[in-house]
């Protein structure tokens, strides 16, 4: 979340210079590679922004986390519950930073201990400016004692934002650098996520920075795009040749999952058709994107719970092998992404970005497989076993569609791998 545009105007080589020297001058704390232990497959959850807004509150919180439990969104996976801005109430003559008493009366530790108890883990947001994104209390110059205190309430996710910050590109990555370290000279597993919205190309440092996920574009709102590039299809824009940059302990971010929001909460743009929401939820999961549910997940709807819930969507989006699609395929407003799965299978997005339905195709050939081998599909939206096919597989996807299938070559598996039915 982000309330003012700081522009870059370095160019690709400038910055690839920029980062070069940092690396060379940096800490040898900052040099090391994020381990893929902390975040191996990217993290999933609920935060608390694009509903609550700056009403959040420690009531909200708690029926929020007893929501996960109930609706079974925990046992898929979505497991880190995170307070986003203007939880703050400021610093104690010590310089510890404190939560507002009023919405937050026990503390963070006892909220903390709450999420815990219900098998769910705790977030938390901070800033690396001089504010945050509301004029609230940061961390900037008080990463050591931040990272210290969010680690003895119990967390085990940091948001960082960058309302406020520098626009210096050196500056900029040496302030998350601050809070990298700290984070990890607590000694308590912490996902770190750094939000300065992509504008100085995170992905190329911020595993260095100590990032476990970086957002690579601005807010999504509850929208399918707009004139300047915003909501669904701008995001998944942004995520386009940058694929290298992902894995194991390290996440391209589009930003959280606007699915059920339904133009309700704090932040709006319009809403979104079902259609357009399993879109989002295909294509995240093709991109090995964070899962990071913004709705209010206590008075969801049923059919935008069970985009949520689609255990084999979810499966693609979790696999091991940690690759983020590419794209291999753009005819006019259609495009087909592939995204190599571990066990040799192979998840295949057709995306559809016009109104109009569209017959589609992908050969082997594009996805280089031998036009021979034959491989069993299954529809993962649909649930459904599809048959053997060889040369190419063809599908009519509706307007703002995207049908994912997962493709097993025969010498990998004479059926392919199913999940749960959500």
């Amino acid at each position: 979340m982000k309330k003012e545009k700081v522009i870059v105007t370095a160019g690709f080589l400038v910055v690839t210079v920029s980062i070069v020297v940092w690396l060379t001058c940096g800490s040898t704390a900052a040099k090391a590679a994020v381990t893929a232990d902390l975040a191996a497959t990217p993290p999933m959850g609920w935060n608390s922004w694009n509903f609550f807004g700056v009403d959040v509150n420690e009531r909200d919180v708690k029926e929020t986390a007893d929501a996960l439990v109930k609706n079974g969104l925990r046992d898929l996976g979505y497991v880190y519950v995170t307070i986003d801005d203007c939880w703050q109430g400021g610093r104690d003559a010590n310089g510890h930073i404190y939560p507002n008493p009023k919405t937050f009366p026990n503390g963070m530790k006892s909220l903390a201990d709450y999420v815990h108890g219900k098998g769910l883990k705790f977030g938390i947001y901070t800033c690396a400016g001089e504010v945050t994104c509301n004029k609230k209390t940061a961390s900037y110059g008080h990463e050591r004692a931040d990272a210290q205190t969010f680690a003895e309430w119990g967390v085990d996710f940091v948001k960082d934002d960058y309302c406020y910050g520098s626009g210096d590109l050196i500056e900029t990555i040496r302030r998350y650098t601050e809070m990298g370290d700290a984070l990890k000279a607590t000694g308590r597993p912490i996902v770190f996520s750094i939000c300065e919205w992509g504008q100085r190309s995170p992905w190329l440092w911020g595993r260095q920075a100590g990032g476990n996920m970086w957002r690579v574009s601005n807010d999504v709102p509850d929208m399918w795009d707009n004139p300047y590039g915003s909501g669904i299809l701008g995001a998944i824009d942004t995520m386009v040749n940058i694929d290298k940059h992902a894995g194991p302990g390290g996440w391209n971010d589009p930003d959280m999952l606007v699915i059920g929001l339904d133009n309700k909460g704090y932040v709006k743009g319009g809403g979104c058709s079902d259609i357009e929401y399993r879109t989002q939820m295909s294509m995240w999961s093709m991109f090995s994107a964070p899962l990071i549910i913004g709705a209010d997940v206590r008075r969801i709807r049923p059919a935008a719970l069970a985009i949520l819930s689609n255990a084999e969507v979810i499966a693609i989006d979790q696999d091991p092998l940690g690759k983020q699609a590419i794209r291999v395929a753009r005819t006019g407003s259609t495009e087909v992404f592939k995204k190599p799965m571990s066990g040799g299978r192979i998840a295949v997005a057709f995306l559809n970005r016009g109104e109009e339905v569209s017959k589609m195709s992908i050969s082997w050939q594009s996805l280089e497989l031998k036009g021979e081998t034959k491989c069993a599909i299954r529809d993962v939206w649909a649930h459904a076993d599809l048959g053997t096919f060889s040369e190419k597989f063809s599908a009519e996807v509706q307007g703002h569609e995207c049908k994912v299938i997962v493709m097993v070559p025969e010498t990998e598996s004479k059926q392919p791998a199913k999940g749960k039915e959500g």
